[in-house]
Order: structure tokens, then sequence, then C-alpha cells
């Protein structure tokens, strides 16, 4: 079985973040296809399973236990499970960004 979903079909909010839940498409994956202001970015947060994610566009602010990086376009950063985490759009442009969840569900849990 195959399955075809446009992006706009996904998007949460004003800001043009898509959100795939992969259990509603019969994926063993989830993510979050960011499409996000300078200066904004989720609250520090964690999951149970490895995220990663790939900068497309912008730069990205990323803070993991206390660990800063900063990641532009062609970058793939990995967060391993239960490490506490954010991220904010740092650049001039909007960060375009994909942020996989190693998980067919969401789980996040902030803190």
């Amino acid at each position: 079985m195959m399955t075809v979903v446009d992006r706009e079909q996904l998007r949460q909010n004003s800001t043009g973040t898509a959100r795939f839940v992969g259990a509603e498409h019969g994926a063993g994956v989830s993510f979050f296809w960011v499409d996000m202001e300078p200066e904004r970015g989720p609250d520090t947060h964690w999951h149970p399973y490895t995220e990663t994610w790939v900068v497309l566009r912008g730069e990205a602010e990323i803070v993991g236990d206390g660990e800063e990086r900063r990641a532009g376009p062609g970058a793939i950063i990995t967060v391993a499970a239960n490490t506490r985490h954010r991220f904010r759009s740092s650049g001039a442009e909007n960060l375009e960004m994909i942020c996989i969840h190693a998980s067919p569900e969401i789980i996040q849990e902030f803190v």
C-alpha cells in the first residue's frame, strides 16, 4: 500500500509548520516539517526516542542537556532519547527543517 499526503494538509497553525503522525499514514516514523520565523521555536522538552533534524534552509540554534550548537542548511543533528532539548530559528530568514521522530506517534513532554 502507498499513501501520498500533501504538506498543506498537515499544516498545524499560521507558522507554516506541518505535523505528520506516522500511525495515521501507516508509517513507522513521525515528523514536523518546520517553517519558522526568526527567534521562534519550541520550549524545552524531551522524547522517549531519538529525534533527528535535517536543516533545509535558515539557521537553527539547538540546546540539548546544556550543550549548544548552531546548524545551517545541509546539517543533520541527532538528539538521543530522553535528552532535554529545544531549538530556535536563529538566522535572518525562516528556518525550514524536518524534525524526524523515531516513532509512529509523537510523544513529547515539556519541562
